[in-house]
């Protein structure tokens, strides 16, 4: 920082800016304003994206300091198909003011994730959204019947891993990148995986989740649909992983997956009706367990 400011003082200045894009897939991407390439902290930032950026609106507090960046869509940067993927969604993003004579004199002026893309026309625009804006995120237990917590979570606790809950056959015939057919998958009861998730773990779509809407059997070979069609082709051949789904409902976590200690649901609780019922008689008044 104290390169860049004793620069900066001369007056005469040959600066840029650099932008380190991480994917949550782990793909790092750098783009510059400058007109050749240049390389810090491990990463190329390349001058041929046509990537520019609006000033960054920051402030003091709790604010979220936010900008935008335009740029072109190209197979060698940014690609329409990948945006449609959902691959930016999420990624993280620094940029740094530099000197591009010596990269060394450098400052980070702004660090946060990658919000609303929009594209049009072979160009994309970007919202970029600060650090602090992970605090406008809802926080709290929730009380309601279903249980909150999201299967194989911290919370949940159940081992995904544990056998007869995950398949991971190859793709064989897919529709519409959205209805995937197996000749034999069995060993599942029937809706065993509805409400679950497919994973792709390789091919074009790698990395990429769908969420299941029906689990069916045809025959000796299975269906199972999702809710969207996902956002690269899949091919047979390509590596699956089909976890289990949980309806969130109590007796599924007892039954089906054996964690009701787990459970983080309130199935007792009083209901909209419950409040407006007439006192009626009872064997038992004793404010002791509905069950």
């Amino acid at each position: 920082m104290s390169g860049l400011l004793e620069h900066l003082k001369t007056g005469v200045t040959t600066t840029c800016r650099c932008w380190a894009l991480t994917r949550r897939d782990g793909v790092v991407m750098g783009f510059t304003d400058h007109d050749r390439l240049l390389t810090f902290e491990g990463v190329a930032f390349r001058p041929d994206t046509g990537l520019s950026a609006l000033a960054v609106q920051q402030t003091t507090g709790l604010s979220v300091d936010n900008t935008e960046a335009l740029g072109a869509l190209n197979d060698a940067a940014i690609r329409e198909a990948d945006i449609e993927a959902g691959r930016y969604d999420g990624a993280e993003l620094r940029a740094w003011l530099v000197n591009w004579q010596d990269v060394a004199a450098r400052r980070l002026i702004f660090r946060g994730t990658m919000g609303e893309l929009r594209r049009a026309g072979g160009a994309f625009e970007a919202e970029l959204r600060g650090l602090t804006d992970a605090l406008n995120v809802p926080l709290g237990r929730v009380y309601q019947k279903a249980c909150s917590a999201i299967l194989g979570d911290r919370d949940c606790s159940f081992d995904l891993d544990t056998p007869g809950y995950v398949a991971e056959p190859p793709a064989e015939k897919v529709e519409e990148n959205r209805v995937f057919r197996f000749a034999e998958m069995g060993g599942f009861a029937e809706d065993w995986f509805r409400h679950g998730v497919i994973r792709v773990l390789s091919g074009a779509a790698a990395g990429l989740i769908g969420l299941i809407k029906r689990d069916r059997s045809e025959g000796a070979g299975r269906v199972i649909e999702l809710w969207h069609p996902l956002g690269a082709a899949v091919t047979p051949g390509d590596a699956l992983r089909i976890e289990a789904g949980c309806d969130k409902r109590m007796t599924t976590c007892q039954f089906k997956f054996d964690n009701l200690l787990n459970y983080q649901g309130f199935p007792d609780i009083p209901g909209d009706d419950w409040t407006i019922t007439d006192p009626t008689k009872s064997p038992r008044l004793d404010g002791g367990s509905r069950r």
